[in-house]
């Protein structure tokens, strides 16, 4: 069984039978209303497999919307009670919770619904709310002048995050007086058409200053060849395997996404790059932070992680990668890993937060 099927339709089933189950248990009504409640309950599960099994595209835009915010939202609203009825019916095994609590119930009702609406419109509201992290780097050699350099990662523009939420943030980066910015790939959610449809290359071009980018693995997922296009309608210049010289000082190296079976190791990269005064590497999925260190690299920005998104996957995420968020070193390189400035399906963030970086390269 392939973990993507797992991940997004088998547990999701396995997860929404248990939830109705309780669902059923606890509400305090007829059967006629709770098979009404069980109705809607599952709108918004077939609208996750829509967009899984079907895809936005063939909707007209409004309705891909609908379907993929919809969908994926309610991907996390189903994690969320899940954790909740477990932690419920342990509590009742454990004699800590009154059996009547979850038998037609208007107490528990009314008490799961209430922090699930809480907790959700909190999650939307601590995603909107871009936090600007500031770091310093230093350079061994003098620089003629310090520079400052916007980074992000994982903006996943598409149905979503639209281009008037696009504008937001290039009035943010604007605001930062950027030298250059940098992003660590994903900048495309997955789907081309609501890019072309609301013309986002042409936000993207109010960008006032040099942008750079490598690839992620959802440029690959978009389709490479439209998103190429895209970066070059929108002014980015993407490189993959390949770097560029700034200022004469800094060297920009974009290596090629981890999801691609042949892509040039950083060693080699670093070896082919010009020899500048400070090396950043743009490489969108944390792995083998050692290659780097060992390579020379001054500095790399990685996304991909996103932390998580919610608690507790950002455990999770903490499992897998040496460094799944945050700043870290490793010899003489030094390492950021981002959530994002955007995110993947739902509009929640617990836990984690959104970000963007501007650093002052001394």
């Amino acid at each position: 069984m392939k973990p993507w099927f797992f991940i997004f339709f088998l547990l999701p089933l396995l997860g929404f039978a248990y939830v109705v189950w309780h669902v059923w248990q606890i509400l305090p009504l007829p059967p006629a209303w709770k098979y009404a409640a069980v109705t809607v309950m599952s709108l918004p599960v077939l609208c996750l497999f829509s967009h899984f099994l079907i895809g936005p595209d063939q909707l007209p835009l409004a309705a891909g919307r609908v379907v993929y915010e919809v969908g994926t939202s309610s991907l996390f609203l189903l994690l969320y009670l899940v954790m909740i009825f477990i932690l419920l019916d342990v509590g009742r095994l454990l004699r800590l919770v009154p059996q009547s609590l979850l038998h037609h119930s208007v107490a528990g009702s009314a008490g799961i619904l209430v922090f699930v609406c809480v907790l959700f419109i909190y999650a939307n509201i601590n995603y909107r709310d871009k936090q600007m992290r500031t770091m310093e780097l230093r350079a061994a050699q003098p620089l003629s002048s310090p520079l400052r350099i916007v980074m992000l990662s994982d903006m996943h523009i598409g149905y979503h995050n639209n281009a008037k939420e696009l504008e937001r943030w290039v009035e943010m980066i604007n605001a930062s007086l950027p030298d250059v910015v940098l992003i660590a790939g994903d900048i495309i959610d997955g789907s081309m058409k609501p890019l072309r449809e609301e013309n986002m290359a042409a936000v993207f071009r109010r960008i006032k200053a040099p942008v750079y980018a490598c690839p992620g693995n959802h440029e690959y997922y978009a389709g490479i060849a439209g998103a190429k296009e895209f970066f070059r309608e929108a002014g980015v210049t993407l490189l993959c395997d390949s770097s560029v010289v700034i200022g004469g000082e800094l060297t920009v190296i974009g290596r090629d996404d981890r999801s691609q079976a042949v892509r040039k190791s950083v060693a080699r990269l670093v070896a082919e790059s010009p020899k500048t005064k400070y090396t950043i590497l743009l490489d969108h999925q944390p792995y083998h932070l050692d290659r780097s260190a060992r390579a020379g690299v001054d500095f790399q920005l990685s996304g991909h992680t996103h932390y998580g998104q919610v608690w507790p996957i950002n455990w999770i995420e903490d499992a897998l990668y040496e460094n799944a968020y945050g700043a870290m070193r490793k010899g003489n390189t030094d390492f950021y890993v981002s959530s994002g400035m955007g995110i993947w399906g739902g509009k929640f963030r617990i836990g984690t937060s959104s970000e963007y970086v501007v650093a002052v390269l001394r």
